[in-house]
Formats: C-alpha cells, sequence, structure tokens
C-alpha cells in the first residue's frame, strides 16, 4: 500500500504530549509505521566524549507513529489524504497516474515519487 505522508510533508500531530504541534517530516519508515518529525518527540540522548566529539546531553528527534500524525492543507488545518485517480493509466504522463488528494477536492498534492 502506498505511503500516504511523505519525507517533506508539513503534518501536525493529533495525539500524545507533543499533541498541536507542527513540523516537517524528515525520515519516514513504512516497515514500523512510524515517521521522524522536526521538533516533535524529542528526547535527550547522553553521549559519551569522544576524540571527534564533545559529550554530553543532546536532543535527538525519535520516531512517532503515523496514524497519530495528519497532514496540514493550504489553510493550515489537518486533513486526511487519500489517492485518487485522473485520466486513462495508459496515458503518458510525468508522474504516476495516482494524486495525493485530501477529503476536500479542492486541494491536490503531488503524486508521490518512485
Amino acid at each position: 500500500m502506498a505511503a500516504k505522508l511523505k519525507k517533506g510533508d508539513k503534518v501536525v500531530v493529533l495525539t500524545g504530549k507533543d499533541k498541536g504541534k507542527q513540523g516537517e517530516i524528515t525520515a519516514v519508515s513504512p516497515k514500523d509505521n512510524a515517521a521522524i518529525v522536526d521538533g516533535v518527540n524529542v528526547s535527550v540522548r547522553h553521549t559519551k566524549q569522544s576524540a571527534t566529539s564533545q559529550g554530553g546531553r543532546l536532543p535527538k528527534a525519535m520516531p512517532i507513529d503515523l496514524s497519530n500524525l495528519a497532514i496540514l492543507d493550504a489553510n493550515g488545518k489537518a486533513t486526511r489524504v487519500g489517492f485518487r485517480m485522473e485520466g486513462d493509466i495508459r496515458s503518458v504522463t510525468p508522474r504516476p497516474p495516482g494524486r495525493r488528494s485530501d477529503a476536500r477536492p479542492s486541494h491536490l498534492y503531488p503524486a508521490p515519487e518512485g
């Protein structure tokens, strides 16, 4: 199944300690059904000093489940996304024929790459 949230999407957290926070997805792990979002679900890693790096307490963004995220539309509101077919599947297009779109059909998002 194609992922509805991709790297670079602006999202909002729906549940948990960071509820309401917004950020951009920096990495997605479909196998774990999780994503890393900038500034969300940040924990402190205690690192030991080495020859190349200074030790200390470093903040690190941890993965958050995809079910706890919603994509932001152009108005900054959380929305659900799905897939819609436009035109003939056999037509030659620069992107796959499926396009991501939210529940309000006036907003269209580019199709996922790859």
